[in-house]
């Protein structure tokens, strides 16, 4: 614990929020993309202590909030089939379809169950030979590698009744898009911490060099992200547009390159829809024909005409353009315990985190 508390040191916060606040002269829009910040950023109450010129505004983070209806239907309707099984981590259960969540096909008798991890998806399958078990396989590039390494071992154990429905998503092509809308002016990225740890800083090069807008790739303890502004805000003041690395004691330029072999090998790069934004170009990861075994859509399902929540502006949050509040249904018909759309579900969720810690918290920072 010494180890973490050395980032949380009130003393170390003020010396950084005082420069934050010698340097600031401009008025910034910065975005984060990842839901542990955006939890970290509500928990900590890193938007009340920063100058009034700096506005903190959350992106696509929550790759639970981002799958799209579509996604969840098509998953509902495999779980209707006899013999299914199907695994999925907790907080997908209660995402919202066209007509039903999983959590309610679970009471209608679907077997539906909740993992930690591919590998006890894998488990099930194992001991379950005679039913088909499906994993969805949901998130972005930090858990692609091992979604990769449970179909590693599905083929190499012969597993032949696992299967994967890949969901997962790509990081930068969605903040590509998010520039390119220009919904939201947006003056620098905190990059996620743990994505990059699995790619690197270099696929957001491109970023930088091409729109201008710097990038910091930060941790998530409160002095990790209150020097990762720090760093963006001088950035901007010099009018530079450069990546860096303030979480340098786990993300390396290069990335880690075994984990980014196991993703290469098992899946190819695709155009992927997004929920409140889209399809984007090659920005979702499909399993490679070679792994066919393994492709949960090789069941062919029929899905209805998709259709979100009435009245939900989950879209909306997801892309910066509005705060929790100015949805209609926040607060009042959506809650954490009855969801009316997906950024309420996740606890990584803008609108759950909103919801959790805008009521206002003790502060670690100063």
């Amino acid at each position: 614990m010494k180890y973490i508390d050395e980032y949380r040191d009130k003393r170390i916060a003020q010396n950084i929020l005082q420069k934050i606040n010698i340097i600031s002269k401009k008025k910034v829009n910065l975005m984060e993309v990842c839901g542990t910040h955006t939890v970290a950023i509500f928990r900590n109450d890193i938007k009340k202590i920063l100058p009034t010129n700096i506005n903190l505004i959350s992106g696509p983070g929550c790759p639970v909030c981002v799958t799209p209806v579509s996604h969840i239907d098509e998953i509902i309707s495999l779980s209707r089939k006899e013999d299914f099984i199907i695994t999925t981590f907790g907080d997908m259960i209660r995402i919202p379809g066209s007509t039903s969540t999983l959590e309610k096909e679970k009471t209608n008798s679907a077997d539906i169950r909740i993992v930690y991890s591919t590998l006890d998806a894998l488990k099930i399958a194992q001991n379950n030979p005679s039913q088909e078990v499906i994993f969805m396989g949901v998130g972005f590039e930090t858990t692609s590698p091992t979604i990769a390494s449970a179909i590693l071992k599905a083929q190499e154990g012969k597993i032949n009744n696992f299967s994967v429905l890949s969901v997962a998503k790509i990081m930068p092509p969605v903040m590509k898009a998010l520039l390119e809308s220009k919904e939201v002016n947006i003056d620098g990225f905190i990059c996620p911490g743990h994505v990059s740890a699995i790619i690197g800083s270099q696929p957001f090069n491109f970023i930088a060099a091409q729109y201008g807008v710097p990038c910091v790739i930060c941790g998530f303890e409160p002095l990790d992200i209150l020097e990762g502004i720090y760093m963006l805000i001088n950035q901007i003041e010099n009018d530079k547009a450069e990546v860096e690395i303030q979480y340098k004691r786990v993300v390396k330029p290069e990335g880690n390159r075994i984990a980014l072999e196991r993703i290469n090998e098992v899946f190819k790069v695709v155009d992927s829809n997004w929920r409140g934004i889209g399809n984007i170009h090659h920005s979702g990861l499909e399993i490679k024909d070679k792994y066919n075994q393994h492709n949960a859509r090789r069941f062919k399902v029929e899905i209805e005409e998709t259709k979100e929540t009435r009245g939900c502006r989950c879209g909306e949050v997801l892309r910066g353009i509005i705060i929790p509040p100015e949805c209609p249904l926040f607060g009042e018909i959506c809650t954490p315990e009855d969801p009316q759309g997906a950024c309420m579900v996740s606890s990584e969720g803008t609108c759950a985190a909103y919801y959790k810690y805008s009521r206002g918290r003790p502060c670690v920072c100063p």
